[in-house]
């Protein structure tokens, strides 16, 4: 086995384990969340091409910041799968079809569209807290950019390509993806790409919390485990 062979095996491995199994057994039936997604969002691309589509498409799944929070809070889980204006939508597509599957795969549906729209969320509430710190502070935002249509996939896919190499141990992949994004917002300074680092800080926070939570779990089993024998 060549050096790249077994670094690809140490990286991916794990992860390659828990795909294999379920999709060589049940193909496409392993993957209902990331199937309807992809039909969703083609629904979605078609119907706001449509003259009489786009407002609806709008109304329904657009997000700005200078909307009222609950409005964008209601609207946010279908934003997912609105594609973005400045992504093709086949692009969103296939996002959605091979990150979203592989989650699904790995985590089960629930939690996949769980840490997904955690990270979509994120990207929302960062927006306004952006624009409320203002172009000139660190993390701030121009006030143009509450006018911005947020929608799309991009920061789901993120926040759980991040997710899963921290849960599989792929942590040069996971590694990639983060300073990807960071050289995103570095070279095209933009609501986007900020938006995209709020998701993954928020992934960040829940692996944290997961590690946290495994390691205590770890503690107390150890501690039980090592408790002296008792003497009759």
């Amino acid at each position: 086995m060549t050096t790249l062979a077994r670094w690809a095996r140490a990286e991916w491995g794990r992860l390659y384990a828990a795909v294999r199994g379920p999709l060589a057994g049940r193909r496409w039936r392993a993957v209902p969340l990331a199937v309807t997604a992809v039909c969703l969002t083609a629904v979605l691309h078609l119907v706001h091409s449509q003259a009489w589509g786009y407002r609806f498409v709008q109304d329904a799944g657009g997000v700005r910041a200078v909307d009222p929070l609950w409005l964008a809070l209601l609207r946010t889980p279908l934003s997912l799968f609105v594609p973005a204006l400045d992504l093709p939508v086949w692009g969103a597509l296939v996002q959605i079809l091979l990150v979203f599957g592989i989650a699904e795969l790995c985590l089960g549906w629930r939690r996949a569209l769980a840490v997904a729209y955690a990270a979509t969320l994120a990207g929302t509430l960062y927006a306004r807290l952006g624009i409320w710190l203002g172009p000139h502070a660190p993390l701030g935002l121009p006030a143009s950019d509450a006018w911005v249509v947020d929608t799309g996939p991009s920061a789901a896919v993120v926040g759980l390509a991040v997710f899963l190499g921290w849960r599989y141990r792929a942590y040069v992949t996971a590694s990639v993806v983060i300073v990807a994004m960071v050289i995103e917002v570095v070279v095209e300074e933009n609501l986007a790409g900020k938006e995209h680092l709020a998701a993954i800080m928020a992934v960040l926070v829940l692996c944290g919390v997961g590690e946290l939570r495994q390691r205590r779990s770890r503690d107390r089993a150890g501690s039980g485990s090592g408790a002296p024998p008792i003497q009759s």
